[in-house]
């Protein structure tokens, strides 16, 4: 029986691998909230179910947070270990949803249909691709296509604390000779894209302290140290106005230049940056001066404002001083950045521009990751570029990645493996935001290409 009859099977079989899908959907795995942990555990048990269906010796595996789905299979051809993540992003704003976030439907776009709801995209859509794959092959050829460990994840959205412990724990049964990840997009609507390099990710908080209590600023405005204001100076140091650089002392250290024969291969992607900045609404980039669009989003590091706040936030006015004020920042990393130096040099900068009678705190909950880069020259790369390109009818591309995916470092450095990130999403999916979707023919096309894929590295 040939792949053939595989690409059938999915053809023909496409709806009830999308009413799964939504079955799954359903669930409102929500890993950062404590009252969804049962609903974690119930798509866990779930995905236990539908793997242990096709024939995979599987399991949800206690963690001190939520479950890790491991299954087994197969057992003849190259050893491959499949990764997604089961839990999603909290809905808020819940009012901006123009459907409810998990009751998932088709919807008809000018574009053509997609999947709406939360998870249709990131990651339960992906992940899915993948095990539709591995169905259609076992229906038609009675077997799994390979020895094939299956891992997936129910924190990935909410910091992934269990996760280093659990493989740490667990590395003899979870390592293999190359991992394969789907949550990532393509570059571009319609050009399958492979990842060589992902940003890492620094999280920090800080609190900036004035005075004792909340001032009436009619007896203390003038005189009173405003932390709101302070903190605005503080925040605009961050940026050279003029460049957009990040004005941070020492900020860039570990970061490299492009080579220009990989930046002639993104110039060659299809990307295109009107496309990109209009879909948000933008016209213009703002990003670092003297860099393309792709260059900033793949290879040059952010320091980003994720949330700032203080003071008086209700409805009307209120005239006080606060006695303190709150920003949230990220960092994504490139190259050789260390996350532990650059969060000892950002927090440098900010107490190194605290006037008198202000103190600053910092949130312990330490979070950061470096960069990961994959090893493109290895064989599977190339078998996997050209089943791609195959199902697609375009050459596909070994692309960076503006998002982090600490897995796909965590794989190397934990367990010894590189590891092969293909996803299908589009840019516009609206992952993390209302309304997000999945595109049908990405749904469809992708559990194609996982059967193409696991073929050629059978092979």
């Amino acid at each position: 029986m040939s792949l053939d009859a595989v690409l059938a099977r999915i053809d023909d079989t496409l709806p009830e691998a999308m009413e799964r899908l939504f079955g799954l959907l359903r669930i409102q795995s929500i890993s950062t909230d404590p009252a969804y942990k049962a609903e974690c555990a119930k798509a866990a048990d779930w995905l236990v179910a539908d793997l242990k269906s096709l024939g995979f010796e599987a399991a949800a595996r206690r963690t001190p947070g939520h479950p890790m789905v491991v299954g087994h299979g197969g057992g003849v051809g190259k050893h491959l270990l499949f990764y997604g993540h089961y839990d999603v992003q909290p809905v808020d704003p819940l009012n901006l949803w123009n459907t409810p976030p998990f009751e998932p439907r088709i919807e008809d776009t000018p574009n053509g249909p997609v999947m709406r709801g939360r998870g249709t995209s990131d990651d339960k859509g992906q992940l899915m691709t993948f095990i539709e794959a591995c169905r259609a092959w076992k229906a038609v050829h009675g077997t799994l296509p390979g020895k094939l460990t299956i891992f997936l994840e129910g924190e990935e959205e909410s910091g992934s604390p269990s996760l280093i412990p659990f493989m740490k724990e667990n590395a003899k049964e979870l390592t293999a000779e190359i991992a394969l990840i789907c949550d990532t997009s393509m570059v571009s609507p319609g050009v399958p894209s492979i990842a060589g390099q992902l940003r890492g990710m620094l999280k920090d908080e800080f609190t900036l302290h004035g005075p004792r209590i909340d001032l009436h600023s009619g007896h203390y405005g003038g005189p009173g140290l405003n932390p709101l204001r302070e903190i605005a100076k503080i925040v605009a140091s961050f940026h050279d106005p003029k460049t957009g650089r990040v004005a941070v002392e020492g900020f860039y250290d570990g970061v490299h230049e492009v080579p220009a024969a990989l930046l002639a291969q993104w110039n060659n992607t299809g990307f295109d940056e009107k496309d990109y900045l209009s879909s948000v609404g933008y016209t213009v980039a703002h990003g670092e001066e003297g860099y393309s669009t792709l260059e900033q989003q793949w290879s040059r590091p952010t320091l980003e404002i994720n949330g700032l706040w203080g003071g008086y936030q209700g409805a009307g006015s209120k005239t006080v001083i606060p006695a303190e004020a709150h920003c949230k920042i990220t960092c994504r990393l490139v190259g050789d950045m260390d996350p532990d130096d650059l969060r000892r040099k950002i927090r440098a900068h900010v107490e190194a521009r605290l006037p008198k009678d202000a103190r600053v705190t910092w949130d312990q909950s330490l979070e950061g990751s470096p960069a990961a880069v994959m090893n493109t020259n290895r064989a599977e790369f190339a078998a996997a570029k050209q089943a791609l390109s195959d199902e697609w009818n375009r050459e596909a591309v070994i692309v960076g990645m503006g998002g982090s995916i600490p897995i796909a470092g965590f794989f190397k450095e934990v367990l010894g493996m590189d590891a092969m990130l293909i996803g299908f999403a589009n840019d516009d999916d609206a992952i993390h935001s209302p309304n997000e979707k999945y595109d049908v023919k990405s749904f469809h096309k992708g559990i194609r290409s996982w059967a193409r894929i696991l073929a050629a590295l059978n092979g």
